[in-house]
């Protein structure tokens, strides 16, 4: 990986993104994504990956859950994708900011209708007191909306994580890995490789 070392860990992530996307059978844009809320107690959940470009990496989700009041709280974050049958993992860690409503807009437009809906019908992260329950608002939004778009809830929007540290691992024999951590300086990029 000593190729990778004055490039730029956007250009990196995104050849690695298209070789899991040939090989990984199911999402291969998902990742952990780890939060913390005010008093540090830390809280882990797979997303899925959304957008990335020279600003950082988009997901989306319901402003309102769990993650999204941890993420407002305390705005920083960590992400992990893992790509078992390609043997590589990538780590990024870094401040929270909120996507444009443009952005959320557009992302909201694009799902599938049924995830609209889900996204109005779901209390997310809230008590539930059965599946039935669930069901009922999702008819209910389906009767409410038939016919017209279904518009996206103010609470439910985007966040992006803006590196300032981009971490590239994978497998070598004999647990002796290859590892380039990227660290965002005030002249740009700035990569050393590090002990498996």
């Amino acid at each position: 990986m000593d190729e990778y070392r004055t490039r730029d860990p956007f250009e990196i992530f995104k050849v690695w993104l298209a070789e899991a996307a040939e090989s990984e059978p199911n999402d291969p844009e998902a990742m952990c994504l780890a939060t913390a809320d005010a008093r540090g107690r830390p809280s882990a959940r797979m997303v899925l990956l959304k957008g990335i470009d020279a600003r950082g990496l988009a997901f989306y989700t319901n402003v309102e859950s769990r993650k999204g009041g941890e993420l407002i709280a305390n705005p920083f974050a960590a992400l992990c994708f893992h790509w078992k049958s390609l043997r590589r993992q990538i780590r990024a860690e870094g401040s929270i900011e909120a996507v444009s409503t443009g952005e959320a807009d557009a992302y909201f437009a694009s799902r599938a209708r049924v995830s609209q809906i889900g996204a109005l019908a779901s209390d997310q992260s809230r008590p539930l007191d059965r599946r039935e329950t669930l069901e009922a608002k999702v008819a209910e939004i389906e009767r409410r909306y038939a016919g017209q778009a279904v518009p996206r809830p103010d609470y439910w929007s985007g966040f992006r994580l803006v590196p300032d540290a981009i971490e590239f691992w994978h497998d070598r024999p004999y647990r002796l890995h290859d590892r380039i951590r990227f660290e965002r300086t005030a002249g740009g990029w700035q990569a050393e490789r590090l002990y498996p």
